[in-house]
């Protein structure tokens, strides 16, 4: 069994729709995480309205129900039309938890991406630093997403309590062509290879909807 991972970024709202839309085609649940897009445009940064509200909805479905069930998604909530979201599906190999799955690694899809995800996790504040890098090596936005991280290069102590900080993870879908020259941007602004500042990797991506380049 091949297992593919749906990510859909919508405005804020849309996700337990889609999640009860999904169910009706047998998917169990899902995971919405918190977030908000950026776009770089002029009047919308003066105006303030730079940062919108998203929610982020991960599914994990089995590779031979993605088509059905993404064109079915795709009429019902128009991620086709510009500005309705933005999906992609990426392979995954293994699930635990209230029921476990797993894949046959050597048919995961092999065949060279037209898109990819990079995914940067940076200090809270830091997620701004990250799409502007992106955007300089031509990028055309991202969706920031809270979260909290531990590790060795990150506890604090407050009065003798460790404190776990804020993290942000950006996450920017770019031109396979396009990959290289954003994450090596984005490793220089941010000193990426100085410990403690972040971490950057790159998924490949099956299947995307809603992407449209100018």
């Amino acid at each position: 069994m091949n297992l593919e991972l749906i990510t859909i970024i919508s405005n804020f709202g849309k996700a337990s729709k889609i999640i009860s839309s999904a169910k009706r085609h047998g998917v169990t649940g899902g995971t919405v995480l918190l977030g908000y897009g950026t776009i770089h445009h002029g009047l919308l940064n003066m105006l303030g309205l730079r940062d919108i509200r998203r929610e982020i909805l991960r599914i994990v479905v089995d590779e031979s129900t993605v088509d059905d069930l993404m064109n079915d998604l795709n009429t019902e909530f128009e991620f086709y039309k510009p500005n309705h979201g933005i999906v992609y599906t990426s392979s995954i190999c293994e699930v635990t938890g209230a029921s476990s799955l797993s894949c046959d690694v050597n048919n995961l899809i092999q065949e060279e991406p037209m898109y990819q995800s990079i995914n940067v996790i940076v200090d809270k504040g830091k997620g701004e630093d990250v799409i502007d890098a992106a955007t300089s090596a031509g990028s055309k936005g991202g969706t920031i997403i809270n979260a909290r991280g531990s590790g060795i290069h990150e506890t604090q102590k407050v009065f003798g309590i460790e404190i776990e900080p804020e993290k942000e993870i950006v996450v920017i879908i770019a031109k396979s062509t396009e990959v290289d020259n954003i994450i090596s941007t984005i490793a220089e602004r941010l000193e990426l290879e100085k410990p403690g500042n972040g971490i950057l990797y790159v998924q490949n991506l099956n299947r995307t909807y809603g992407i449209y380049e100018d």
